[in-house]
């Protein structure tokens, strides 16, 4: 049986990943080196027009998801044109973690979102499936779960955890932490990205791990 599946419903709204894992991550809370990477892609970006974002082909085809879910982006940006948005504005991407970071500095650089998941704290198989409605969801920062309405594109393991609404919240129940070892690396693909980009930035994360955080990967990214 495959680690991970999307439903047939899932599909039909053109969604599809890329995933890898990672194992033998060290989380710390920087790497110089990949300070030097991350301070390239914030020179990169820094000042760019915000207002041509919108017609870049990548962040329309997530724009354009984002309304078939029902979710308006000019006020929920998909994850990488925030970050893009970020850097524009400030000229810096958020600092969290090492292994945090490398998902947000190529998430920012291909606008692929990116969702990075501790394994240790989840039970495959997991399923990418829409929401039957009630079941609950803790996102990252937040003090009390909530519980999603029906036909929301969610990550769910095998003991019912909701991972991830799709493509652009993870849960703190099986983000990475300070203990984290081993790492599910997940890039979301919708209907209009190129399935190359998507497979690219999953690999790219990958290789960051390995160079970043002492991970250890077999160089195999899956696309489902």
């Amino acid at each position: 049986m495959s680690k991970i599946s999307i439903s047939d419903e899932a599909k039909r709204l053109g969604i599809f990943i890329a995933y890898t894992e990672v194992s033998g991550v060290i989380v710390r809370e920087t790497d110089n080196g990949l300070e030097d990477e991350m301070k390239k892609i914030e020179e990169k970006y820094k000042g760019i027009d915000i207002d041509s974002l919108k017609d870049d082909p990548v962040v329309r085809a997530y724009r354009d998801f984002y309304w078939k879910i029902k979710i308006d982006p000019t006020k929920t940006r998909p994850s990488g044109e925030a970050l893009r948005r970020r850097i524009a504005r400030n000229g810096k991407l958020p600092r969290i973690n090492n292994v945090v970071d490398i998902g947000n500095l190529v998430s920012a650089d291909t606008l692929v979102p990116i969702g990075l998941y501790d394994t240790a704290r989840f039970k495959y198989p997991i399923v990418l499936r829409l929401s039957k409605g009630n079941e609950e969801f803790l996102g990252i920062g937040k003090k009390e779960s909530e519980k999603l309405d029906e036909g929301i594109p969610i990550l769910v393991d095998d003991e019912g955890k909701v991972m991830h609404i799709y493509p652009h919240r993870d849960s703190q129940l099986t983000n990475v932490i300070n203990t984290t070892e081993n790492v599910l690396i997940v890039g979301a693909g919708v209907m209009g990205v190129p399935e190359e980009l998507v497979r690219r930035a999953t690999t790219r994360v990958a290789e960051l791990l390995v160079k970043y955080a002492s991970g250890k990967w077999n160089g195999e990214v899956t696309i489902l």
